[in-house]
C-alpha cells in the first residue's frame, strides 16, 4: 500500500501559514477529504468533536468519537477517518512536534511520559472539562486567524495548556500515569521503553536490556509489570507485535523479506512466533487487519 506522508510545511491555506507551526481548521467533510485514506503526518493532529460523532483507524485500533472526544495523533502514526456523521462539528488542530511540551514531559511531567500516545490517541472528558477547554482551543483559532508576531508566541502557550490539561486529564483515567512513581524507578522504565524502540530488531532477550540499564532482570520484570502490566519480555514480543502487523497491513514486503527485517530467521520462524502469540498465522493476520482498512 502507498502511503502519504503529509507535511504540515506544506499545507498553506493563506499566507501567513508559511510562518506557523499550527493550523486549526472547522472538522467536517471539506476539511477531512485528505483524511480518509491511511496516511502519516510529520507534525502532530487533534480531532476535538463537538457534536455528531467520526471513527478514527490509529494503526490496528478504531476509536469511535462522540461529543466531549478528544483524539491525539501522533506522528508517523498511520491512521485515517471514516463514517462522519451529517451533523459532526469541532476542531482540528495541527502542531509541530516543537510545540508539544517536549522539554516538560522530559523532565516535570517524565512521570506522565509513559505510554503517553496510546492514552492520548482517544481521550473521553467529562462536560466541565471539555467545557473548559473549548475557549481555548477558540484562542488558538482566533490567533491563526489573525496572527502577528506576539499572538505566534501566545498560540504556542495556549496550546501547552490545551495539552498539559488533557495529560493531567489522562492521569486521572489510568492508574500507570499515578505518582507512585515518584521514586527513582520510573524513569528506568521509560528508558527501556526507549531502548526497546531501537533495537527490539535485533536485540530480543530481556538480559540485553536489563544490563544495558544496569539492572537484574528481576528488577526489569517487575518494572513492567508496575508500568504495563506484563512482563519484560511480552512488552519486547509485543513491540515486535506491532511492526508485524505494520508491515503485513502497510508495506508491500514479502513475508520472507519481513522475517529478515524483523531479525527473524526464516518465514517458519516469523510463522510460528506469530501463531504462538496470536493463535494465527501471518496470512490470516494480514487478512484480518486487511479488513479494518477496507471494511
Amino acid at each position: 500500500m502507498d502511503l502519504k506522508r503529509f507535511e504540515i510545511k506544506k499545507n498553506i491555506q493563506k499566507t501567513d501559514d508559511k510562518n506557523l507551526s499550527f493550523r486549526v481548521f472547522e472538522l467536517g467533510i471539506q476539511s477531512t477529504e485528505d483524511y480518509l485514506k491511511p496516511h502519516k503526518k510529520d507534525h502532530f493532529c487533534i480531532i476535538l468533536v463537538e457534536s455528531g460523532n467520526i471513527k478514527v483507524h490509529i494503526e490496528d485500533k478504531i476509536y469511535l468519537l462522540k461529543s466531549g472526544n478528544i483524539s491525539i495523533i501522533f506522528p508517523d502514526q498511520i491512521h485515517f477517518l471514516s463514517n462522519l456523521s451529517n451533523d459532526l462539528a469541532g476542531k482540528i488542530i495541527l502542531f509541530e512536534e516543537v510545540l508539544f511540551c517536549s522539554d516538560i514531559l522530559k523532565n516535570e511531567l517524565s512521570a506522565y511520559n509513559v505510554n503517553l500516545s496510546s492514552h492520548l490517541n482517544n481521550t473521553v472528558l467529562s462536560d466541565p472539562e471539555f467545557k473548559n477547554i473549548i475557549p481555548i482551543v477558540k484562542n488558538i483559532q482566533d490567533i491563526y486567524n489573525t496572527p502577528s508576531l506576539v499572538k505566534k508566541e501566545q498560540a504556542r502557550f495556549y496550546i501547552k495548556i490545551f495539552l498539559l490539561g488533557l495529560i493531567e486529564s489522562i492521569h486521572g483515567q489510568h492508574p500507570v500515569l499515578h505518582h507512585d512513581t515518584q521514586g527513582p524507578n520510573q524513569h528506568i522504565y521509560i528508558a527501556f521503553k526507549k531502548l526497546l524502540n531501537h533495537h527490539y530488531k535485533i536485540e530480543r532477550s530481556v538480559q540485553y536490556y536489563a544490563s544495558k540499564l544496569s539492572i537484574s532482570t528481576k528488577k526489569l520484570n517487575s518494572l513492567t509489570k508496575k508500568y504495563c502490566g506484563e512482563t519484560a519480555i511480552n512488552a519486547i514480543h509485543n513491540r515486535i507485535l506491532i511492526e508485524i502487523k505494520r508491515q503485513l497491513l502497510f508495506s508491500d514486503h514479502s513475508h520472507k523479506e519481513i522475517a529478515f527485517d524483523l531479525g527473524f530467521s526464516s518465514p517458519s520462524a516469523l510463522n510460528k512466533f506469530v501463531k504462538s502469540k496470536l493463535k494465527e498465522t501471518p496470512t490470516d493476520l494480514q487478512h484480518g487487519l486487511a479488513q479494518i482498512y477496507t471494511a
